[in-house]
């Protein structure tokens, strides 16, 4: 039996064990890593993910009752009970919105919040979406800036969508999704996350024009030409809902607004430093800003580098961009540091953090053959520094949201 034929029967074994019958399907959404194009998404800039093997599945079938059940193999407190024409947007955290729930509810960390929100966020599009009964098992790593919220989201939108027929097109999803995360959970992401969960393709990395959304799939065949990209997630716990997101994300906007522009993608690079002496006065929006427009750069460079072949190439701008998230949009922390810094000195051809911020992953690109090297260099260096032991795992470009079963 394959990995993949494992979790499959697991998932289904146990959604007979929590509702007492066969699960009329179940679908999986894949995590993330952000090749290049961080916070940018928020900006109407560009970005380049790729899909992780690591996905969340989800066992579902349809109720005519109106209810809407959900439970979690990696959360505590069982069944979470709602009525999906109750669901309402949470005033504040995302776990108020479980406040109408039954039994365990409130000891799950407000998980339930975000599939939830998929069903109010469908239900607010018009879409015919009632009740069912979900049951989730991931191993997308939480807390790791690998996106294990919009595989979350992205799985149970696909479910509902086949459930219930509404035929709806991969970035349609992708969405809704971010409308339930923005409106419903209180995060105020962008597209990004959904976008790569419900549409990348295996072998490739993603380039999305978060403005109009279109999107090429770009060949990332890492392995044949003897390279990898290591994942190294610091296990420092990250939490996009505390504010400090929200923060940058104002900070930009209020760098637009100074400019004159509706968004910082409107920025052009070669006209960054007359923009920053506009913000002269303002240097907390002028290093955000001075971030979004060279990172925008930064993805275009790289997109150049990949169409000609030149894979190897793209190691300086992956750094480049770290030192930017580090100094200019302050969102690295000491692991995150330590990770690329280590890695450097072991031979990497570039590294730096993905995601969020503040903890989380950082990506690695080596030669094949330094791989192993690269990552005891950085297990070790954790251990001199006290740090708990990192995960390392090699980033494969897989398939985005489908269903198994």
């Amino acid at each position: 039996m394959t990995a993949t034929e494992h979790g499959l029967s697991r998932t289904a074994a146990a959604f007979r064990d929590i509702y007492g019958a066969e699960p009329q399907g179940i679908w999986a959404a894949p995590g993330r890593v952000n090749l290049i194009g961080e916070h940018t998404d928020y900006n109407d800039g560009f970005v380049m993910p790729l899909a992780l093997p690591h996905t969340t599945l989800a066992a579902a079938s349809a109720r005519t009752d109106g209810v809407l059940r959900l439970h979690s193999g990696g959360a505590d407190g069982g069944i979470v009970e709602l009525r999906v024409d109750a669901l309402r947007p949470a005033p504040g955290s995302a776990s108020e919105v479980l406040e109408q729930s039954r039994g365990g509810a409130q000891r799950s960390g407000g998980w339930a919040a975000y599939p939830a929100g998929i069903v109010w966020a469908m239900r607010e599009a018009g879409l015919p979406v009632g009740g069912a009964d979900l049951h989730y098992d991931s191993t997308v790593p939480t807390g790791a800036g690998l996106s294990s919220s919009a595989a979350l989201e992205v799985a149970t939108a696909l479910a509902l969508n086949d459930l219930y027929g509404l035929d709806l097109a991969p970035q349609r999803l992708a969405q809704l999704a971010q409308r339930a995360e923005n409106a419903f959970v209180g995060v105020p992401c962008g597209i990004m996350d959904q976008t790569a969960a419900a549409c990348c393709t295996e072998g490739h990395a993603l380039f999305l024009d978060t403005r109009d959304l279109t999107r090429r799939q770009v060949p990332f065949d890492l392995a044949q030409e003897g390279l990898r990209l290591l994942v190294v997630d610091t296990r420092v716990q990250h939490e996009l809902g505390d504010g400090a997101y929200a923060e940058r994300r104002a900070g930009c906007e209020r760098g637009a607004r100074a400019l004159g522009v509706r968004a910082l993608r409107e920025v052009p690079y070669a006209h960054l430093p007359e923009a920053l002496a506009t913000l002269a006065d303002e240097p907390v929006v002028q290093a955000l800003v001075r971030h979004i427009v060279t990172e925008n750069h930064r993805v275009e460079e790289v997109i150049d580098h990949l169409d000609a072949g030149r894979t190897r190439a793209i190691g300086p701008l992956l750094t480049a961009g770290h030192a930017s998230l580090r100094d200019d949009f302050k969102i690295s922390c000491r692991e995150l540091d330590l990770a690329v810094d280590t890695a450097h000195a072991a031979g990497a051809l570039g590294a730096r953090m993905t995601g969020g911020g503040f903890g989380g992953s950082a990506i690695v690109l080596v030669e094949a053959a330094d791989a192993t090297a690269v990552s005891t260099a950085v297990t070790e260096a954790f251990a001199a520094a006290g740090h708990a032991a990192p995960r390392i795992f090699e980033a494969v470009p897989s398939a985005g949201a489908h269903r198994l079963r």
